[in-house]
């Protein structure tokens, strides 16, 4: 038997951050994960300019971003034309290489245990959890911070409601370019020609000295589309965006392609004593929106900075309690922006009616003059046959 105050059963991003927070704040935590180190794993691959403001407001950006990648030039392509060059806000890298550098930081009264959950024993005023070695501890409180795993709901007498099954799909792989060193851009966000291939955005960006690319896509996880994706990746992306090879010219996939599949779900039934969810332990985001991160940091941060300390001041552990946090107005309205910029950002790549054509004709002007604004607007790269750059500059 182990007894500590806060126990964190899953050590990713969501886990790993409460975890260093409330070492850093003198608050007796033990963080359960069956991985030493975290492996490889598809999901958050780059924070941007909100992200890394709410890391800052958890304490850890110190730790974490120098283990990031950044690039100061980032293209925007709408309708084949580059029509913006800005500077870039984002910091990127493996969602791995996130979480174990956050793991790194779980130091002082925060210790790890290597472990898998198998059970919850709530209660008023203690928890029991038993691991599958037979080991237990006995905690204040439980932050369930598993993600997708179900499995802990359910024996906690959770359930979820599913908003939007199979919402989006996210593709990620490693390319490099042919013939030359480097890619002429930093980082590229490249919007797609036609509504009829189904695709928010195809995203290139550093990691290290690798080029990552992301795809987000809204199709049947069936459609044989995916299979001709990850069997024959450059054919497949050249035919659904022409325009693309003008900005990134000739260049291979390198490794395995990537593909998950994210439904938008809300846990129900989490108003228990002694237990809490965050992150996707009680709601997933769509990777095409980019909201996850915001969410976790959100979650976490008011709950380690705020709610945690409060309720280890006073006698037990109920649920009357945990419910200030679900009720916290920051973190509600993180999950409402998050949800309807899911919904939002689907639209924009699918809807054919006469309001979100116009939404995208507005937009697409919008970004054009402040391109030129800004000097950024430029003709499309075109290479000879030895891949060197032939003509491209930028206008007024």
């Amino acid at each position: 038997m182990r007894r500590t105050d806060i126990a964190i059963v899953g050590g990713g991003m969501a886990g790993s951050t409460a975890a260093a927070m409330l070492g850093r704040a003198g608050i007796d935590a033990i963080l359960v994960d069956p991985h030493d180190i975290y492996p490889a794993d598809f999901r958050v691959e780059k924070l941007d300019g909100s992200q890394v403001r709410l890391l800052q407001a958890t304490g850890l950006a110190d730790a974490l971003l120098p283990a990031t990648t950044t690039s100061d030039d980032l293209w925007i392509v709408r309708h084949g034309l580059l029509v913006e060059r800005r500077r870039n806000d984002q910091y990127d890298a493996a969602y791995d290489t996130m979480v174990n550098t956050l793991r790194g930081a779980v130091t002082g009264s925060a210790t790890f245990v290597r472990g898998k959950a198998a059970g919850i024993a709530p209660g008023r005023d203690r928890q029991r959890i038993a691991l599958a070695d037979g080991t237990e501890i006995d905690a204040r409180l439980v932050v369930v911070a598993n993600g997708l795993n179900a499995a802990m709901r359910r024996n906690l007498g959770m359930d979820r409601d599913v908003l939007s099954p199979c919402h989006s799909i996210s593709v990620g792989f490693d390319v490099r370019p042919r013939g030359r060193r480097a890619f002429d851009f930093g980082a590229l966000t490249y919007y797609p020609e036609r509504l009829a291939e189904r695709i928010a955005y195809l995203t290139f960006f550093p990691i290290g000295t690798t080029t990552r690319a992301n795809l987000f896509v809204y199709r049947d996880l069936r459609d044989p589309w995916l299979k001709q994706l990850r069997d024959r990746p450059l054919q497949t992306i050249a035919a659904a965006l022409p325009g693309l090879a003008r900005f990134t010219g000739d260049f291979e996939v390198t490794g395995f392609v990537h593909i998950r599949p994210v439904d938008l779900y809300a846990t129900t039934g989490y108003r228990q004593p002694g237990t809490v969810l965050v992150g996707d332990a009680f709601g997933t985001s769509c990777p095409a929106a980019g909201t996850g991160a915001n969410k976790v940091f959100t979650d976490v941060e008011r709950l380690c900075n705020v709610y945690i300390p409060d309720w280890l001041a006073t006698p037990g552990m109920g649920a009357d309690k945990i419910a200030d946090f679900y009720a916290d107005d920051v973190k509600i309205a993180c999950d409402a922006w998050s949800f309807e910029r899911a919904r939002r950002v689907r639209s924009v790549a699918l809807e054919r009616g006469l309001p979100w054509r116009a939404y995208r004709g507005v937009r697409f002007v919008g970004q054009l003059g402040i391109g030129r604004l800004r000097g950024g607007r430029a003709r499309p790269a075109t290479r000879t046959a030895g891949g060197e750059r032939a003509t491209a500059g930028s206008g007024p």
